[in-house]
């Protein structure tokens, strides 16, 4: 007798059901980054309307790496689902030597949540009150800029290859620890993702020279765009949801179907476009196609920026 493969109790209403097997969503940084916000909004979407219980774990370390691998890891049965960045499927495969992991081979990407750009952000009391001055100020002694994972690492090595100014960068195990320390002046400047660094603005703490969308974001009229500059600077990322590539397909096809109404639904849509992305329900197939292109987009920017892999 032929036995059925279980499945999760995705989409089905939970009160006439048992308490359901939660749903793990691993973010593979700390919290307070744009992974971590939109991973808990998808989250509690999730959790609202399927009953489904949705616990979100921060796994932080090694550009993105010890979460990712947790994944990789788990059982393919679609309770364990990745938030996949730009760090993780589009700039690790080019800036980590001997990449434990393919994002193309070894993942399903399931959720595509729009791409979006990066603020170069300076405390608020920096001297420098656009690039112009940044640059200036580097050309009298060395500035540090701070990164946490690759997609904000590579704008910052960018700029410095595309200007021509040496800069020294500087390391950091979680995106907190960067803000710190720019608050305090022992960094000159970050790139941080709209996301997150949205939250920072607010509090008045630190200002945005510049961002790495294409052109200006209506949003913020007054910013420049880097592209403005330097037309080849237009470095944006994107934050989706993976499974293990050996997930059955039937359960990838409801995990898609799940997020795609997560992000097209309030408040996360609201929210998702606020923070600069452009939320699309797309299917499996289009997913894919968008994070092969969005590792080539990022490949030759690493080799722009002269980074090699560590």
């Amino acid at each position: 007798m032929l036995r059925r493969r279980a499945l999760p109790l995705l989409l089905l209403p939970a009160p006439a059901l048992a308490q359901p097997r939660p749903l793990r969503i691993i973010v593979p940084f700390a919290p307070g980054g744009s992974g971590d916000i939109t991973a808990r909004l998808i989250g509690q979407h999730i959790e609202g309307t399927t009953g489904q219980p949705v616990v979100v774990d921060n796994r932080p370390g090694a550009n993105g790496v010890i979460g990712t691998m947790a994944v990789k890891q788990a059982a393919p049965d679609g309770h364990t689902l990745l938030l996949a960045t730009t760090s993780t499927h589009s700039a690790n495969p080019s800036t980590v030597r001997d990449l434990p992991y393919d994002p193309l081979k070894d993942f399903t990407t399931i959720g595509f949540f729009g791409s979006n750009g990066s603020y170069l952000m300076v405390k608020a009391e920096a001297p420098f009150r656009d690039v112009a001055g940044l640059l200036a100020e580097a050309k009298r002694r060395q500035v540090f800029f701070g990164h946490f994972n690759a997609s904000s690492r590579v704008p910052g090595a960018l700029l410095a290859v595309m200007s021509g100014v040496p800069m020294q960068d500087v390391p950091y195990r979680a995106i907190g620890s960067a803000l710190a320390d720019l608050l305090a002046g022992r960094l000159d400047f970050i790139f941080v993702d709209t996301t997150a660094g949205d939250a920072w603005l607010r509090q008045n703490q630190t200002r945005a020279l510049a961002i790495t969308r294409q052109g200006r974001w209506a949003r913020w009229p007054d910013l420049p765009a880097l592209s403005e500059t330097w037309p080849d600077f237009v470095l944006t990322g994107f934050l989706g949801m993976a499974v293990p590539a050996a997930t059955p397909p039937e359960v990838a096809a409801r995990l898609n179907a799940l997020v795609n109404a997560a992000i097209l639904a309030e408040p996360a849509r609201s929210r998702l476009v606020e923070f600069g992305f452009v939320p699309e329900a797309l299917s499996l197939t289009q997913i894919a196609a968008l994070v092969r292109q969005e590792q080539e987009k990022w490949a030759r920017f690493v080799q722009m920026a002269g980074i090699e892999p560590e």
